[in-house]
């Protein structure tokens, strides 16, 4: 029996058969290798959880789980956040990452405790066992020259002496230097009740300009009515005020800006 053969369009049908297999098969690879590479690129990618309020057990955990390292950047009173949680972080909660990322986060110690001790008067060495006695800081001083002042005695601090809401239990120090010291910066000091004339002078050594006083008019203290004693007359001359604010960080470009009464 002769086999007849196989009519042209059945060839056709079979190769397009084959010819969409063969597509089949590539857009699969396709996909699979596309597939790949996104989790290859993303799957070392985690959201930084929200850590505020954890313990800091309870965040090394959270961020230990997902590949993330902690640090622990500060440390800041809180009055709302207990101590020994986290009081903030950064990168902040859902940022996208990759993994071994740094979270770093502030610890809270909870509401102020310790009293700010006075330093001013003191020896810079003297101040600093007295802070740290205390369990406070010592930053890192500043210096300015004052006329008749011992060198590294405390002028100035801050925060000021039984300061009350501090944030860090960190105290800055401004020390006297000699006359002839090159100094880069001052830490403010505070200049109410001094004679305007003083302050400016003091500012003056250590190459602190000043603008004009302002002056107000100061009503004389009202005798004491026997329920409350008098109000401590203000001497004529004397700041009332002063900007930038005591402890705040100036160098030769600050103006300081006096407040006084007149």
């Amino acid at each position: 029996m002769n086999r007849k053969p196989r009519p042209k369009r059945e060839k056709i049908a079979n190769f397009f058969r084959f010819a969409s297999l063969l597509a089949l098969l590539l857009a699969i690879a396709l996909l699979s290798a596309i597939a790949t590479m996104h989790f290859a690129i993303h799957g070392a990618e985690v959201q930084v959880p929200a850590l505020k309020g954890m313990t800091l057990d309870q965040a090394r955990s959270a961020t230990a789980a997902l590949g993330l390292n902690l640090d622990i950047d500060n440390r800041y009173y809180s009055g709302d956040i207990a101590a020994g949680h986290v009081l903030s972080q950064s990168p902040a909660p859902g940022t996208v990452v990759r993994r071994e990322w740094r979270v770093r986060v502030a610890e809270s110690l909870g509401a102020q405790q310790v009293n700010v001790p006075d330093t001013v008067g003191s020896d810079e060495r003297v101040a600093e066992l007295t802070l740290r006695r205390a369990g406070i800081d010592v930053g890192t001083p500043a210096y300015l020259p004052v006329p008749g002042v011992p060198d590294g005695t405390v002028v100035a601090q801050d925060p000021p002496p039984h300061a009350q809401d501090i944030a860090q239990p960190t105290v800055s120090l401004l020390l006297a230097a000699p006359s002839d010291q090159q100094t880069d910066g001052y830490v403010m000091p505070d200049l109410s009740g001094w004679l305007a004339t003083s302050a400016a002078a003091t500012l003056a050594k250590g190459g602190i300009k000043t603008a004009p006083v302002s002056y107000v008019e100061v009503p004389i203290a009202p005798i004491g009515n026997g329920y409350a004693p008098p109000r401590p007359m203000v001497k004529p001359g004397s700041v009332l005020a002063q900007s930038p604010p005591a402890g705040s960080r100036i160098d030769q470009t600050t103006i300081v800006h006096l407040t006084v009464a007149r």
